[in-house]
């Protein structure tokens, strides 16, 4: 492993001012010359979210981070677990970390234009380490896992849920059983892109605990090449390129008897169902908390209604924040801290996802409640945007 020097560490925190101001154009900068120069990274980035500028805000917070944290690099313990299951769902290896290297250099070189030499001397050792820790952590995932690479399965049924969800239940097209997994995890499929290459994207696990098939379930996003595809190309009987079970948003069986909480909104049920699922008839009380827009919008509404009435230990509560004639929710409004009060003792593990407002809103009651940070378990779709917003210094 390799070992930083007191200098090379006191010259990346040098930069610090500067990455607080110029982060995001560094990071595009980045992208630019990396697609430019090596357009066979494409694949692995959501067009989306690069459109958007939702992941040239994610790494600029990463760089941000790692920069203030290259002292006490076991304060990324969870970003780096985080960004390595993403790593191994979408197929990244070694080799393609000195591309990535090369033109993170080249974009801190262009925008100082040019930048001393013992700062990009510092800032290529520093991610050299980095680049250490993560292949390090993604081998020991790649060793667990039950493929390599992507496997075809089969789309044994495809149901719709809502208006705007559908669930797709897939078969190894080799007949072997569904591979374990955890609740909370993701698959990674690849679906031909709109320029003739590959495209991927993850889509959380709904179900839990058969081995008959794996179920995800798209929402159909407006403009969404992927979730376009899925809905209106694929029908039952055709092959889809899927990736193992990955992603460390996993609800935690070692918690042993502790009230859980989970909170969902939108296509956030997914992640959040599979643990619902795993809970049924356990000796913790859960309490499902589902937001909606209306009874249209809400998936897997009968699903949820037919676990809750088999099992004593499960409880559940919708809230429709624009119920239509005839919807009958528990509640009206968004997410309240009030809500979340009422649901919440010391012990309580709480694990919720959902839109971007939610989430915050979510995660600020949380915070001025005084819940404790060890039992707050979150995940957020996307790239992890500016959600916890916090400061440069």
């Amino acid at each position: 492993m390799t070992k930083l020097t007191p200098e090379t560490i006191a010259t990346v925190k040098a930069t610090i001012p500067f990455l607080s101001e110029n982060a995001v154009k560094l990071t595009c900068e980045f992208y630019q010359r990396m697609f430019r120069e090596n357009p066979e990274v494409k694949e692995f980035f959501n067009p989306v979210h690069q459109a958007s500028g939702a992941q040239q805000g994610a790494l600029a917070g990463a760089v941000c981070a790692f920069a203030r944290n290259i002292e006490t690099p076991e304060n990324l313990a969870s970003a780096v677990s985080l960004i390595a299951h993403k790593h191994v769902s979408l197929g990244v290896q070694p080799e393609h970390y000195p591309i990535v290297g090369k033109h993170l250099l080249g974009a801190i070189d262009a925008l100082l234009d040019p930048a001393p030499p013992e700062i990009l001397e510092a800032w290529g050792q520093a991610y050299g380490f980095l680049a250490e820790v993560l292949t390090g952590a993604e081998a020991g995932l790649f060793a667990d896992n039950p493929w390599e690479g992507f496997k075809p399965f089969r789309i044994a049924r495809k149901v719709v849920e809502s208006e705007s969800i559908t669930s797709f239940y897939l078969e190894a097209e080799d007949g072997h059983p569904a591979p374990a997994f955890l609740p909370g995890q993701y698959l990674t499929v690849r679906i031909p892109a709109a320029d003739g290459t590959t495209t991927m994207r993850n889509y959380s696990l709904s179900s839990y605990g058969n081995n008959d098939f794996l179920r995800i379930s798209v929402k159909r996003e407006e403009g969404g090449h992927a979730s376009n595809y899925l809905h209106g190309e694929l029908t039952e009987g055709d092959l889809l390129d899927v990736a193992a079970p990955s992603g460390d948003f996993v609800f935690d069986f070692e918690r042993g008897d502790a009230p859980v909480l989970l909170l969902s909104g939108g296509v956030g049920v997914t992640p959040i169902l599979g643990m619902l699922h795993a809970n049924a008839g356990k000796g913790c009380r859960v309490d499902f908390v589902h937001g909606a827009i209306n009874g249209a919008s809400h998936a897997f509404k009968e699903e949820v209604d037919a676990l809750v009435e088999k099992h004593d230990n499960l409880n559940r509560h919708y809230r429709y924040s624009e119920p239509a004639e005839g919807d009958e929710p528990d509640s009206t409004g968004f997410f309240d801290l009030a809500l979340i009060e009422g649901l919440l003792k010391p012990d309580t593990e709480v694990y919720f996802c959902g839109p971007k407002p939610m989430m915050s809103l979510v995660h600020s009651a949380l915070n001025e409640l005084g819940h404790p940070a060890e039992h707050i378990h979150f995940e957020f779709f996307g790239p992890q945007e500016e959600l916890l917003q916090c400061p440069m210094h």
